[in-house]
């Protein structure tokens, strides 16, 4: 009696063990990449960067084809990411600390230049499940008292206010990064310590924000990389050996992160998060005028820091074994700011009281047992920037994107579906729709309190061009 007392005893433990281990909450890794276009990548079509490590990631997940960066630029764009706020309600609403032009038509709106202590971050809720948290690479939202390791990230690598590496060679000249061996590169450099976090912190949930500095300038690439790319045919727009390399620095890291997942066995419970936080860098402006960029966003229009699609299209692949069907697709639009009410669900982790996100939970995608609840996504930039972009708004319903720009009124209408290019202006043709959903974008600029610019009273048509980026150079 008293040996199958113990039995049974044991066999309940071993189901409570059984049901623990099923019902532990996953791991998650999210890895940003700045400056990355929607077509940098083979799975998303290019012909000539390699991405193989990312492609078999979009095999074993979910590829987004229509998902869109939080703001034509990386800031804003990076504070939705981690709050689920929309960059107009947060009112970071460009580049820290941002480009002025004290000549243009309008003032741009006293903008807040730094992520507020009081905003509820992803990493701060993921800790009250006990989460161990790490943000390792590129900041960019406040100085020092501002940093990660205040916004509930337990590990701070290379965080700060520098919007840029000096340099992807050690020495970084990067004062949260410690220099490693000369010529040591910056990509594998972070994925080391992402590696060296995931070894430390197996035996607990863990969260780590893995922001890359790549792909952005000083486009840098190790040299026998970077010849390699000068042996192949540039493809469309894609034909810079450099940009090649760098891009596939951090498909390496996809593939050394992933192996490390597998090697402590925990690939199967970890959510992997790839994507990007504003559009490829497709064009220059220097005194000289327009210059080429170092990558392509074809058929996207433009890209980062313009206000068509080219600068917020952007790669977005997600992965989670036995919860994300491999080889998936979702044609829906998302956007940054889904990715805080996503995984929290995922996770299984509430939000805090009052706490408010524009974002939706995109889990009846990823599990294609349902539909999001919204019909249309927004942008709200009032500011200038020297990608091309004046102060505008702007509005995705369905295929349709209805662009306004601020200093005149002046709205613009395309059908995404008939002209992915943005080259054929339907506001006039199609007036009744352009009028609906101007009207729809200001009722959203009011729910949220989007801040406007307003008249210049030093406006000077002859000037209004010339400016200056401020301190923290994107």
């Amino acid at each position: 009696m008293l040996r199958r007392f113990f039995l049974t005893l044991s066999l309940l433990s071993f189901a409570s063990l059984s049901g623990a281990q099923e019902t532990a909450p996953p791991n998650i890794v999210f890895m940003l990449i700045d400056d990355m276009g929607w077509t940098d990548l083979s799975c998303y079509g290019s012909k000539y960067y390699d991405t193989p490590n990312i492609d078999k990631l979009a095999k074993d997940g979910m590829r987004f084809t229509n998902a869109y960066s939080a703001c034509t630029v990386c800031s804003p764009s990076r504070a939705a990411v981690l709050t689920g706020k929309s960059p107009a309600r947060l009112h970071i609403t460009d580049w820290i600390a941002g480009h002025e032009r004290p000549n243009a038509r309008l003032k741009i709106p006293d903008w807040t230049k730094f992520l507020p202590l009081e905003e509820e971050t992803l990493a701060e809720r993921l800790k009250t499940r006990g989460y161990a948290t790490a943000s390792i690479g590129k900041w960019h939202l406040g100085g020092p008292e501002y940093f990660p390791e205040k916004q509930g990230f337990d590990t701070n690598i290379g965080g700060s206010e520098r919007g840029q590496p000096p340099s992807y060679f050690s020495p970084y000249g990067i004062d949260t990064l410690k220099d490693g061996p000369k010529d040591e590169f910056l990509t594998d450099r972070l994925t080391n310590e992402a590696i060296g976090f995931i070894e430390r912190n197996k035996a607990n949930p863990f969260f780590i924000y893995l922001p890359h500095f790549a792909v952005h300038t000083p486009i840098m690439g190790k040299p026998e990389v970077i010849e390699k790319y000068q042996k192949k045919r540039p493809a469309g727009g894609h034909a810079n050996p450099v940009y090649a390399a760098l891009v596939e620095s951090v498909d390496d890291s996809v593939g050394r992160i992933r192996a490390a997942l597998e090697k402590e066995g925990l690939w199967e419970n970890t959510i992997f998060v790839f994507t990007s936080d504003n559009g490829g860098l497709s064009q220059l402006v220097s005194a000289k005028g327009w210059a080429r960029g170092p990558t392509d966003n074809s058929p996207a229009r433009l890209g980062k820091g313009s206000a068509y699609d080219g600068g917020v299209h952007i790669p977005l692949i997600m992965t989670w074994p036995g919860k994300i069907n491999p080889g998936s697709e979702s044609d829906v639009p998302v956007i940054s700011y889904d990715h805080v009410p996503t995984l929290l669900e995922a996770t299984g982790t509430k939000l805090k009281g009052k706490q408010v996100v524009d974002g939706e939970s995109l889990m009846p995608l990823l599990t294609e047992k349902g539909h999001l609840t919204r019909d249309a996504i927004y942008w709200h930039y009032p500011h200038y920037h020297p990608g091309s972009a004046t102060p505008y708004s702007a509005i995705k319903e369905g295929d349709w994107k209805l662009i306004e720009f601020l200093e005149t009124g002046r709205v613009e209408l395309y059908n995404h579906r008939r002209d992915p290019g943005e080259m054929q202006d339907m506001a006039d043709i199609d007036a009744d729709i352009a009028q609906r959903l101007t009207e729809k974008l200001h009722a959203w600029k009011k729910a949220v309190g989007a801040q406007d610019p307003t008249q210049n009273p030093d406006y000077d048509p002859e000037t209004a061009w010339q400016g200056a980026a401020k301190k923290n150079k994107e």
